[in-house]
């Protein structure tokens, strides 16, 4: 069986949606697809925190002042060219520097 991977990132909650229908229109076959099930991916709300440093041009908030965010900690299952999705990802985010994480899913 191929590798697969799971994709978390982290999303001001008003561009959540647009972010992951982005992704979705964009790799049909590769981003949330889960057996016969398509456009499958877990949400959950919180609040991130961050301060920019001098240089930064951040996308909310100004440089040295601490910012908080409702955001969405977003889970969606990637099978294959991770590296074209997060420069997918990362051209339609919001943010300058995008949070994120990718783990490869073993199956037992």
């Amino acid at each position: 069986m191929p590798p697969r991977f799971k994709l978390v990132f982290f999303s001001p909650a008003p561009h959540t949606r647009a972010i992951l229908d982005h992704l979705f229109r964009t790799f049909p076959t590769n981003v949330g697809k889960v057996g016969n099930y398509a456009k499958c991916a877990f949400l959950s709300r919180g609040t991130g925190q961050f301060q920019p440093s001098a240089g930064a041009h951040p996308a909310i908030g100004e440089v040295g002042a601490l910012e908080f965010v409702e955001e969405d900690r977003v889970e969606v299952s990637v099978l294959d060219h991770v590296p074209e999705v997060l420069k997918e990802l990362k051209s339609i985010h919001p943010y300058e520097e995008v949070a994120y994480d990718v783990y490869r899913v073993e199956d037992f």
